[in-house]
């Protein structure tokens, strides 16, 4: 796939909504604001849409929002699943569409009032997944239980301790302390804070788990050749690629060889086969952070450091402003907001930009990454 899309696509226009705990606006509502804010900053109009792409926990559909915005004909329409693990997904799928022929305008969007709106695990009348089967009876009930237990292993293995996850943690909230969009804006974070908080699963704590929060983004796709029109400069798709590893156990890993070699690792291969760039040139990343531990799992992943070294990549202000791999530059999941990741896309087109409230000097390649521990995916953005 990268080697076919290398570059023939951009992202030409990005929009969203305010994030809060709570909007009173319905979630189609919330999704036609922040898609029609996208196709304005890209200067096209909704009746040019021809395609559109979602995810498959995504409660609006293509019918109704292509009704309301006032699209045209719509000649591709895609979901993909796994939550999290889409939202890079999303774009790829409008890439290959555009860069095939089957459309021209594309619109992916994510909007969601988790905030305001129940947990989806708290079903308990629902019969459980198949692999719910081997996790939910013996504790495992929610995903930052799963992910606490990977955490516990791979503090067991190399020697990762609670000081590098509040590394993560920091750097997030540091971010989202310099956005004015962001939830946890003007909200510090302290060590002392971090360490004193209330368990939610350990080994994680409050502060390493993501917000909770209503809120919509949309990014509008066209080919390169049109983006060079478009009101904004053009952020290119140099590389998309989509992961999910043979004998795959979505977050616990049970069945893999190794339960920290999770999706990223596959999706990682992909993406770096279809590129011309490397680890070594990414100026700064938006890496999926519903979970502290996510992050080390994913900097090993995709390359930036070895094995049983993601914990230990992140001291010294390794991915702060300045550092070794500057990440989340917009508060991410953990402290921007939490809406399956799309808001870590939009950062990085706004990144490319050097529009970001936390801009990288020069930045001209992005890694965004979606959800580790679930079948995911990624892109690599270039200016």
């Amino acid at each position: 796939m990268g080697a076919t899309l290398k570059d023939a696509t951009a992202i030409a226009g990005i929009g969203q909504t305010p994030f809060a705990k709570h909007l009173p606006a319905s979630e189609k509502t919330l999704a036609c604001q922040a898609i029609v804010a996208a196709l304005d900053d890209a200067g096209i109009a909704p009746s040019e849409v021809d395609a559109l792409a979602s995810y498959t926990m995504e409660e609006t559909d293509e019918v109704e929002i292509a009704k309301a915005i006032g699209a045209g004909d719509l000649t591709h329409f895609s979901k993909v699943g796994y939550g999290g693990g889409g939202s890079c997904a999303t774009v790829a799928h409008l890439a290959a569409a555009v860069a095939t022929g089957q459309a021209s305008v594309g619109v992916a969007w994510r909007s969601r009032k988790r905030g305001s709106g129940p947990r989806p695990w708290k079903n308990t009348q629902a019969q459980l997944p198949t692999p719910g089967q081997w996790t939910r009876p013996f504790g495992l009930l929610r995903p930052a239980d799963e992910i606490g237990m990977l955490a516990r292993r791979y503090m067991h293995e190399y020697g990762a301790t609670r000081d590098h996850l509040f590394n993560v943690a920091l750097a997030c909230r540091n971010r989202a302390n310099q956005n004015p969009a962001a939830v946890m804006y003007e909200r510090p974070l302290t060590r002392e804070m971090y360490m004193t908080a209330r368990w939610i699963s350990e080994p994680l704590c409050l502060f390493d788990n993501c917000l909770e929060t209503d809120g919509a983004l949309a990014c509008v796709l066209v080919s390169a050749e049109r983006a060079r029109d478009c009101r904004q400069r053009p952020v290119y798709v140099h590389s998309a690629a989509q992961g999910l590893p043979a004998q795959h156990h979505g977050m616990v890993n049970y069945w893999n060889d190794d339960p920290l070699t999770g999706p990223a690792w596959t999706a990682a291969r992909h993406l770096w086969k279809g590129a011309d760039l490397g680890p070594q040139d990414v100026d700064v990343a938006q890496i999926y952070d519903a979970f502290t531990p996510l992050i080390p799992l994913s900097l090993e992943g995709y390359g930036f450091c070895g094995r049983g070294e993601g914990a230990a990549f992140t001291e010294g202000g390794a991915l702060e402003i300045g550092g070794r791999l500057p990440l989340n530059t917009g508060g991410g999941g953990l402290s921007e907001a939490y809406v399956h990741g799309f808001n870590l896309i939009t950062e990085g087109v706004k990144q490319l930009r050097g529009t970001s409230t936390a801009q990288v000097p020069d930045a001209a390649t992005c890694l965004v990454t979606a959800g580790e521990g679930v079948p995911t995916s990624a892109l690599l953005l270039r200016s």
